[in-house]
């Protein structure tokens, strides 16, 4: 039977980890409010970026690189979207997961699947399986608009020159601090039938109605310059979604560590009891029995 000093060791060593579990927590909080802000900022931006984009297909077709799909694709890229850290739950395996499954029902589809990757955890789960294209490192936990620059300018390289037809985007889509849905959308070839929806479907009721306009330059040229842009942001609102959602799980995760760890305590603490008070019986049984015997 575990003695009283054992039950002490294991209790102090848990009262440690409810200490890190729980300021690490914090930081996550504090962390996750920045994201999260930044989060809600870009996603008002995309909204009115995206319908811009959908009142500019409605004037008019244009032709580009990144509008141009082919009728057999056999060459596609996955961009996965983790975190560099762990201790953040499921929110890293379930993405994983849901990634492996959709490259296990797409064997024969694509005669080459390669993948590209933002953050630590995915490259590590897929390094020695996976064809690896591009590793972007450190990008993940502070989003900045030059790496998602960099991110947007090498998979529309990769559609140009030819080296795949297809990319998706793989990430957590954040719906809240306690939920995060893993999503795998195709970005290019971009649809522009998907964008023109988006300019039909009002936000308020001051929303500009489909009219004659005026452009200066041409409706194609400010196409062609905002199509780029267009995928630029695309990436940063994804960085932006990732970071939110991944501090949030964190901190979820934490406080679900910690509460585990205080039960725990509990536990060992009724056990070190009990352990302390059998010994003590067994000491006056002794005693007594040895006055006992004297007689």
């Amino acid at each position: 039977m575990i003695g009283t000093k054992e039950f002490n060791k294991k209790i102090t060593s848990l009262k440690n980890t409810r200490k890190m579990t729980k300021t690490m927590k914090m930081v996550s909080a504090s962390k996750f409010r920045r994201a999260h802000k930044a989060q809600l900022s870009a996603e008002e931006y995309a909204h009115k970026l995206t319908a811009l984009m959908g009142r500019l297909f409605n004037f008019g077709s244009v032709t580009h690189p990144l509008l141009m799909t082919k009728k057999a694709v056999t060459k596609s890229l996955i961009v996965l979207f983790t975190s560099d850290k762990g201790l953040c739950g499921g929110f890293n395996n379930n993405l994983i997961r849901k990634t492996r499954n959709w490259i296990k029902e797409n064997p024969y589809k694509y005669t080459t699947i390669g993948m590209s990757f933002c953050g630590r955890r995915g490259y590590m789960s897929f390094r020695r399986t996976a064809k690896i294209n591009k590793y972007y490192e450190n990008i993940t936990m502070k989003p900045t608009f030059s790496d998602a620059q960099k991110v947007a300018q090498d998979i529309s390289e990769d559609v140009i020159m030819g080296n795949y037809e297809e990319v998706y985007l793989a990430y957590n889509r954040f719906d809240g601090p306690l939920s995060q849905t893993p999503v795998i959308e195709k970005i290019l070839p971009l649809d522009d039938s998907l964008i023109r929806k988006s300019a039909t479907v009002p936000t308020d009721k001051k929303s500009p109605k489909l009219q004659n306009y005026s452009f200066e330059p041409e409706e194609k040229e400010i196409l062609h310059f905002m199509i780029p842009k267009f995928l630029n942001f695309k990436i940063f609102f994804t960085l932006l979604e990732n970071a939110a959602g991944e501090h949030g799980a964190r901190m979820a995760a934490m406080d679900k560590a910690s509460t585990n760890t205080a039960d725990l305590i509990d536990r060992y603490t009724l056990l070190r009891n009990r352990a302390r008070q059998a010994a003590i019986t067994t000491e006056l049984i002794e005693i007594i029995s040895g006055a006992e015997a004297l007689k």
